[in-house]
């Protein structure tokens, strides 16, 4: 894996890039062959003296991304790969259970087992709930007022001037985002 390691309002040192490059290569042992991927890291530090990492690593089949807000920033980048590691572990159950079913074997991960992180039950991801609307052409902004009358944290609407499937949602710092399907 190849790194990006940006920082905002900090200087990306030698020792930071060497943590974080030695953590994130952990993740490897889940992969049958080292992923060619570029991984992607912005260290922030804010005005309250807290830190945040964001991770961002696009793979093949999936894109692993993850974000953490602490007062250590090394803390930070512990759960952050913790995370991660749960996100891959989530993944590969989900398709063994479709390769089980089908009678064949994936060849994706490799069978690295840690006893401090559980693999996902196939409870975990059972759907529970089925919804179907009409999705009324809008912009960004109504969809936004729609979703807070409707005290969510997500909508997906049509984009009256794209005519296309966008999402917006409220961010953890309570701004929104909007996400355009391509």
């Amino acid at each position: 894996m190849k790194y990006n390691v940006r920082g905002e309002n900090i200087e990306v040192t030698p020792a930071i890039r060497e943590y974080v490059e030695k953590k994130i290569t952990k993740l490897e042992r889940y992969f049958t062959e080292a992923p060619d991927a570029m991984v992607h890291v912005n260290l922030k530090f804010n005005q309250d003296k807290t830190s945040k990492v964001e991770v961002t690593i696009p793979l093949q089949q999936l894109v692993l991304r993850a974000e953490e807000t602490n007062v250590d920033m090394y803390a930070g980048i512990d759960l952050i790969t913790d995370k991660l590691e749960r996100q891959i572990r989530k993944h590969k159950t989900k398709v063994n259970r479709k390769f089980r079913e089908k009678g064949d074997f994936p060849v994706t991960f490799s069978t690295v087992e840690n006893t401090e992180v559980h693999d996902f039950d196939e409870d975990d991801l059972e759907l529970v709930r089925t919804k179907r609307f009409d999705l009324k052409p809008m912009d960004s902004e109504e969809a936004i007022l729609q979703m807070n009358m409707l005290g969510h944290s997500f909508y997906v609407f049509t984009n009256a001037d794209s005519n296309r499937t966008n999402v917006v949602y409220k961010r953890k710092d309570g701004r929104y985002g909007l996400i355009e399907a391509q």
